[in-house]
């Protein structure tokens, strides 16, 4: 099986040892992602704004391996505020709207970074 992998630029992930996306033969893989643009948390406090901004790395990641929206296969947002969901729900819903993967939403205690409200996890299948 071939692999590839793509890295965000992300000093954590030397750190840590992770990468963005890892293709495995036709399944692809986006690691975690969180709402960033040059090393801030964008639109602190906007559940919707942030949710979109991972959905939007999280994407470019799979296109860099040759996938779209069309081929997620499954999606999971890890929250820090459930009573949200409407606002997270509606970025996912109009990022997948013709194409619906399948979705977990679950919330957390805290992530990264306070002003991080959602971490958001993407698999796609490009066979």
């Amino acid at each position: 099986m071939s692999f590839e992998r793509v890295w965000s630029g992300s000093p954590w992930e030397g750190k840590v040892g992770y990468c963005r996306a890892v293709k495995a033969g036709p399944h692809v893989h986006v690691s975690g992602t969180t709402p960033m643009a040059d090393g801030q948390v964008v639109a602190p406090g906007d559940a919707y704004a942030q949710t979109r901004r991972c959905l939007e790395i999280a994407l470019g990641a799979l296109a860099e391996l040759g996938g779209s929206a069309a081929h997620v296969v499954r999606v999971r947002m890890f929250v820090t505020d459930i009573s949200r969901w409407q606002e997270y729900g509606r970025a996912h819903g109009e990022v997948f709207a013709a194409h619906p993967p399948t979705n977990t939403m679950v919330e957390v205690k805290a992530l990264i970074d306070p002003a991080i409200l959602v971490e958001v996890e993407l698999e796609a299948y490009l066979g």
